[in-house]
């Protein structure tokens, strides 16, 4: 079973950066596209980006050019590089691994494992 645990949260001033980790344990994420949610305060929960088991990138509009998703096989672990954040950045993060991909619209649909996320806030 595979299981994710996120790490790199915290609280930054705006325009910092921060790197969050999905690693993985108990099976291999080679073959499954990795997608980073997060859920503010009052709102749903959105797909910020994704990265398939091809290295395919997908950004949602307000992080293009400041987020970058990456994925280290040998390490097992999925980054988010998260730079210029902005307070409406603020929100638990999560990640989650699917074999399927349905577009960043859809995209929790594909996944069938998730992390229990780490928070962002990002305020002066």
């Amino acid at each position: 079973q595979l299981q994710l645990v996120e790490s790199g949260g915290g609280l930054v001033q705006p325009g910092e950066s921060l790197r969050l980790s999905c690693a993985a344990s108990g099976s291999t994420l080679d073959y499954y596209t990795i997608g980073w949610f997060r859920q503010a305060p009052g709102k749903e929960r959105e797909a910020v980006s994704a990265i398939t088991f091809d290295g395919r990138t997908f950004y949602i509009d307000s992080v293009k050019g400041r987020f970058t998703i990456s994925r280290d096989n040998a390490k097992n672990t999925v980054y988010l590089q998260m730079n210029s954040l902005k307070p409406e950045d603020t929100a638990v993060y999560s990640c989650a691994a699917g074999e399927d991909f349905y577009g960043l619209g859809s995209a929790e649909y594909g996944m069938d494992y998730w992390g229990k996320g780490t928070l962002v806030t990002v305020s002066s």
